[in-house]
This record gives structure tokens, sequence and C-alpha cells, in this order.
């Protein structure tokens, strides 16, 4: 008797994954215009580079923060674990960059799986106090450990050949842009598939209520150690591209400031939601950059007002011109239409 209702249910549900897993044609625009951006801007190739990296390490931090409701302070762990695996491997071992990306996701991913125990329990202050810790205990690993990385002279010897035997990095990052960016668009679209699907809408029940995803059946234990792995992983592999791309790496990539600018990202951009890591990584790129030159010495304090304002003022008020601007058009239409009818 119950059979159909279910079914129904779940054809709706699966219904609802399939729309909202589409591609929009803003998206779509989003992409080629960063490709376009090639030939728009090739004096800033370096900066798009930086940009496209940070936009990585922004999404690896939301698939946790906006869809598990995991907080961390200290996910640059995994993105210096990535670096560092990267220019070891290519120093000691093979240089060729996207078997070094296939480590780096592999190593930071087993790290990320292990740690990942220590985050179940406790509240949200424990997790941010424990991701910290965790940060910290590499970033002194990385700067003691001089045998091994070097220490605060950084890892010398690094060499990065051809990406698959054929594009060779340029000093005008030309190719290292192209290379970053093709590595965003495919582990943004894996990251789509990931959040669009039954586990992706599992991980938003268990962060608006873990006790009631339990007993809806829901194992929240594993889910969390999932995409906790996944999450390391992603982050591993954006500081790899930054090893390959700069051929240098040092303990600056664990040092808390890069945690504290991947959740600034995201702040800006948009939590629980993907794209708001590429948007919020490109404007607090921009704003850093153009601040920096206009008030060297004071760009932080611009950065910082711009945040009170997002927080004081509420996100929904400042989108509001996304609604505004297609129903002010709606209306001129409408009045337009009307006055050739009148006519």
């Amino acid at each position: 008797m119950n059979r159909q209702p279910d079914r129904s249910a779940a054809d709706t549900a699966q219904a609802l994954l399939r729309q909202a897993g589409r591609w929009r044609l803003w998206e779509i625009g989003l992409w080629l215009l960063a490709v376009a951006l090639i030939f728009i801007l090739p004096s800033k190739m370096l900066i798009l580079t930086e940009i496209a990296i940070l936009a990585l390490f922004a999404i690896s931090l939301d698939l946790i923060l906006g869809y598990a409701g995991i907080v961390s302070l200290g996910h640059t762990a995994f993105f210096g674990l990535g670096a560092y695996a990267a220019g070891l491997f290519a120093r000691d071992y093979f240089s060729e960059p996207v078997t070094g990306l296939v480590v780096a996701g592999l190593v930071s991913g087993a790290f990320g799986f292990v740690t990942s125990f220590l985050v179940l329990r406790g509240s949200d202050l424990t997790r941010l106090m424990t991701t910290f810790g965790v940060a910290m205990l590499l970033a002194e690993i990385a700067n003691q450990a001089t045998w091994l990385t070097g220490g605060a002279d950084g890892l010398s010897g690094v060499t990065v050949t051809p990406i698959l035997g054929m594009f060779e990095f340029d000093l005008w990052g030309r190719n290292g842009y192209i290379y970053a960016l093709v590595v965003l668009m495919v582990l943004t679209y894996i990251a789509r598939r990931i959040v669009n699907s039954p586990f992706g809408l599992s991980l938003k029940a268990i962060k608006r209520n873990q006790r009631r995803a339990s007993m809806l059946g829901i194992s929240p234990t594993r889910r969390i150690v999932v995409i906790y792995t996944i999450s390391a992983a992603y982050a591993g592999i954006a500081g790899a591209l930054l090893t390959q791309t700069t051929s240098f790496v040092s303990p600056d990539v664990l040092a808390f400031h890069r945690s504290a600018d991947v959740l600034l990202v995201l702040v800006i951009g948009g939590v629980g939601y993907l794209y708001g890591g590429v948007f919020g990584a490109v404007i607090f790129s921009v704003l850093r950059d153009w601040l920096s030159v206009i008030t060297p010495q004071y760009w932080m304090f611009w950065i910082g007002l711009i945040l009170i304002i997002i927080v004081f003022v509420g996100r929904e008020r400042l989108g509001r011109w996304r609604t505004y601007l297609p129903g002010a058009a709606g209306r001129l239409k409408a009045k337009a239409q009307a006055a050739e009818d009148a006519s």
C-alpha cells in the first residue's frame, strides 16, 4: 500500500536533483569568460593562475563547511601537505605535473581520512581548535625538518617538466593558467555532481539536523568521513598546483593566514554554494591587489570593512540586485508593450 507514495517521493527527489544539476547559461558563460581571459588579459596570467588556485582551495573548504557544516581553521594543513608532496615527488621521483597532482591528492586525502575522526565528535569550537592544532603541528614539522622540507628556506631543487610531456611552463604563465583552469573546471564539475546527488542531499540533511538524519537511516559518521577526505584531496591538489606553477614551496603554504584568507573568500562569495568560492576568490584577489596599490599599509583595513558590511547588512540585501534587475527589466518591457498597444 505504501510503495506507490514512496515511489512518487523518490521520483520527485530524483527530478529535483536532475534539475539542480543542470548547467545554467551563466555557468557556461563564466567558464567561457575564464577561457577568453587568456586572450583578453595576456599580461595577467600569473594573477589569474593564483585566482584559479585560490578558487579551488575555497571549493575544497566549502564542501565541508557549506554542505556538511564542519567548521575548520586548519584547512591549510591539507593545502600545504599537497604542496610539499608535489614538490618532493617532483624533486626525488617523477616531475610530470599531472602525476604530481594525483600523488598530492592521494596524500592529502589519506591524511584527511585519518584526521576526519577527530572532527566527528565535539562542538564547533572543538573542531575549530582541533583543525587549527593539526595545521600548527604540520607547520612546525615543515619548519624544523630541514633535511626533508628545507625548513624556513623552502624546498629547493623543484623542477617541473612539461605537462603530459607536451606543454612547458613559460615565463609569462600562460600554460600555467590554462593548466590550473582545466584542473579547476574538472574538479568543479566533479564537485557539482557530488553535491547534486543523493549523497550531497544527505550531507545537507546532516548539516541541518544530525539526529534527525540518523533517525531517517542516514549514517552521519560515514558521510562526514567521505566528504572530509574528498575535501582534503581537493585542497592538496590546490597546493600542488601552487608548487608546480611556481616551482617553489616553503612553510608559508601552512601559515594560518591561508586558512583565514580562504574563510574570508567564502564569506565574500557565499557558503554552501560552489561558485561562491570562485566569485569570492576573484573579488578577494582583485580587491587585495587594487587596495595594496592604493594603500599599501592599510589594505587589510578595507578588506575588514567590507567583511563587516557583509555581516551587518546581510548577503540577502546586498544580493537583491539579482532579483531587482530582472524585475525592473520586466516592468519596463511591460510598459513599452502597453504603450505600443495603446498607439
